[in-house]
């Protein structure tokens, strides 16, 4: 009987883009909205700044993120050129270099060098990308999966401290968006948690302890301003 098992490092790439979005989502609206509010702007103010904030800070995930994961591909792919080009040019040194990897690991010799020659025979460049140079198919670079992941998950992080102002008075803000917003983190690190199987508490701790040292640090820089104008 076939046994397929199911592993959370798969959802490593769009994972870790995911949370990062919405985390950055909701902190930097919510202080971005505390800060202007604080500054003793009205609702109407407080609003076009947190819109703003959100297109912005969704193009600069999407952007952020396409430009740092390209540079990632792009570096897997100049290792890849690179041993496809020693492999071509010199297979014995590279099968020695793979078995040598697998006695490393705790092969003796011989059977290190009957797996890498194996190996060899039927996936060279794949055996050296994952045994090599760590690349494989679960880690392999994706750009565009990436700072889509983050801009999605930006927008709707943000959406969330934007509708406490549309939907509450202005005078309340100060209390609403900062409490709201520690809940929506809370359960955006409880989240995360569950999906890649870590601790549920340390995450969630983690990502409102960080919430609320930024906004805190947003709210007073605007009051401090404000009472300057």
């Amino acid at each position: 009987m076939r046994h397929a098992e199911k592993h959370r490092t798969e959802r490593i790439g769009w994972l870790r883009a995911a949370v990062l979005g919405a985390n950055d989502g909701i902190v930097s609206t919510a202080s971005l909205v505390l800060g202007v509010a604080a500054a003793g702007a009205d609702s109407r103010a407080v609003l076009v700044a947190g819109v703003a904030g959100l297109v912005a800070g969704a193009m600069s995930m999407a952007a952020g993120e396409y430009v740092s994961v390209s540079s990632q591909s792009d570096t897997e792919r100049a290792d890849l050129a690179r041993e496809r080009a020693e492999l071509a040019d010199a297979p014995e040194q590279e099968q020695a270099e793979l078995a040598q990897i697998y006695v490393r690991r705790g092969l003796d010799h011989e059977l290190a060098s009957t797996v890498a020659t194996q190996l060899m025979k039927h996936d060279a460049l794949g055996a050296h990308a994952r045994d090599e140079l760590g690349i494989s198919d679960v880690s392999t670079a994706r750009p565009a999966q990436a700072a889509f992941a983050s801009a999605g998950t930006f927008s709707i992080g943000a959406a969330l401290p934007l509708l406490v102002v549309v939907l509450l008075p202005a005078p309340v803000l100060m209390w609403a968006v900062p409490g709201s917003s520690l809940l929506f983190l809370a359960l955006l690190g409880s989240l995360a948690a569950r999906a890649g199987g870590a601790p549920v508490m340390v995450a969630a701790s983690r990502v409102t302890f960080w919430g609320a040292l930024a906004m805190a640090l947003t709210a007073g820089v605007g009051a401090l301003f404000g009472v300057a104008l």
